[in-house]
């Protein structure tokens, strides 16, 4: 992991950094290209040339921004999309692995 966001990691309750760490796997297991992990303003990015993932840690949840979301909003009900289509999951709720897969496949490939 990159050290930049090991360290901004720390000011995150250990369950928040535990699904962090859950999603991040699952956006290498997605794709089978280089990927480039950087904090970009304070937000871990994960990036395939101009495709990006943002994970954005908060006290009790992360949001999710790729662009394919939207896109797979029929497939993650019982999960809050924001207006500005970020995915919320909260450290209480199930990891939606196989959608968000195919999430992070469309949007980095």
């Amino acid at each position: 992991m990159n050290e930049q966001i090991k360290i901004h990691l720390k000011k995150y309750p250990e369950n928040v950094v535990i699904l962090f760490e859950i999603l991040r796997r699952l956006i290498y297991e997605s794709v089978d290209c280089d990927i480039s992990e950087t904090l970009w303003a304070k937000i871990p990015s994960f990036y395939v040339g101009d495709a990006f993932v943002r994970l954005i840690p908060f006290k009790d949840h992360i949001n999710v921004e790729a662009q394919g979301i939207t896109a797979h909003k029929d497939e993650l009900t019982g999960y809050k999309i924001t207006p500005k289509g970020m995915l919320q999951i909260y450290v209480n709720q199930d990891v939606p692995a196989d959608v968000l897969k195919k999430v992070f496949k469309e949007t980095l490939e």
